[in-house]
């Protein structure tokens, strides 16, 4: 893959997030998805808290699943 091809911001943590947690993305955006009417920061103390994510790949799934509204 070449430097241009490279993903970059939230979605380059994707593949490390699948590895590590065993879900496909589109799990966890489901459940970011369902946490409508909260704020990023409280959705991403909820993946921490119920789910056992790090602070990063929590951050990482509600970036991306939130910019997807503003598109």
């Amino acid at each position: 893959m070449s430097e241009s091809e490279k993903v970059k911001g939230p979605a380059s943590y994707f593949p490390s997030i699948e590895k590590t947690y065993g879900q496909p993305i589109s799990y966890w955006q489901e459940i970011v998805r369902a946490q409508e009417g909260k704020a990023h920061m409280q959705i991403v103390a909820f993946l921490k808290e119920t789910h056992g994510l790090g602070h990063g790949h929590a951050n990482a799934l509600v970036a991306a699943t939130l910019a997807e509204r503003k598109s």
